[in-house]
């Protein structure tokens, strides 16, 4: 498990991501939820999933999509999780798979996913670990976070105290990305999150700093999957690396690319492809991500 970081690599990811440009292609260009292309997204990442030795499931809840009135349909989660590791002590990571309409989503969100897919293939499925490890690809998260308000609420208030932690991961290859850390900041709890959510953004900003980045920033919570966690009382933090607004100097000169220029001129646009991702990036989160769930799956500490 310490050694978990240094495994994963960007190369790892970009398998993934391949493929789920291959998806998009096939299928009119996107992955957005209730389309075609969502639903081979769920068998791709349920079979890579399935060949590592992971126990997975495809939850279902029920969602709106873009072009229904009013109208409900099945949507489906993907969640796997270690055969290994204390049941009642959870540590959970999770990310969206659906892209919008518009384009494949390779940056929004596949980066998230492929990150994970690369940390579960490196953990494996029966790692030496003290804490359960749990991966989350949601559905509808393009659509008012459908997916992963379905998925807690649809677990029992028992199953919800055994989820030590959560942690969010969306948009980690932006060709002018930047390194932001969710939790612990702001003025009331639904910015901050709940008890135990400094902790985990502060780890997370520290093996952001061990992967090689500079002044890595801690911000609060904007409103993404983690919201239904955050409201369900849970310890939760987040990772992303910032989307349609601009990266300042400051920021620039800590991190590289260009200030004053938006973090991805190709979100929520058909160029949001696999040519539109920073590999510099998202190495350095694929490995402060490992090193974050490491971390957690080992501490005997009680978040909550």
């Amino acid at each position: 498990m310490q050694q978990l970081a240094g495994e994963v690599s960007d190369a790892g990811a970009m398998t993934h991501l391949t493929a789920l440009q291959k998806i998009a292609d096939e299928n009119g260009g996107n992955r957005a939820a209730g389309t075609r292309g969502y639903d081979a997204s769920v068998e791709y990442v349920s079979g890579v999933l399935r060949q590592i030795g992971f126990e997975v499931s495809t939850p279902s809840y029920e969602g709106s999509d873009h072009d229904d009135e009013g109208g409900s349909t099945p949507g489906r989660n993907v969640i796997a999780e270690t055969r290994t590791g204390d049941a009642g002590q959870v540590v959970m990571i999770g990310s969206h798979l659906d892209s919008v309409q518009e384009g494949p989503g390779i940056v929004d969100d596949g980066s998230g996913v492929a990150a994970l897919l690369e940390i579960a293939t490196r953990l494996g499925a029966e790692p030496a670990v003290k804490n359960k490890v749990r991966f989350a690809f949601f559905g509808h998260e393009e659509v008012g976070l459908q997916g992963s308000k379905g998925y807690v609420e649809s677990l029992s208030s028992a199953d919800l105290k055994k989820i030590k932690m959560y942690l969010n991961v969306d948009m980690i290859a932006s060709p002018n990305g930047g390194y932001i850390v969710q939790g612990g900041k702001g003025s009331d709890e639904e910015e901050t999150g709940p008890p135990g959510s400094g902790t985990i953004a502060q780890v997370l900003a520290d093996q952001l700093v061990k992967s090689g980045v500079k002044s890595p920033e801690i911000i609060k919570f904007v409103g993404d999957d983690e919201t239904a966690f955050v409201e369900a009382g849970i310890p939760t933090g987040g990772a992303e690396n910032g989307d349609a607004k601009k990266k300042t100097a400051a920021q620039a000169e800590a991190w590289g690319g260009q200030a004053g220029q938006v973090y991805d001129p190709c979100y929520h646009q058909a160029c949001d492809r696999i040519e539109n991702v920073n590999r510099t990036v998202l190495g350095h989160y694929v490995r402060a991500l490992a090193g974050t769930v490491a971390h957690f799956a080992t501490s005997p500490d009680a978040l909550r």
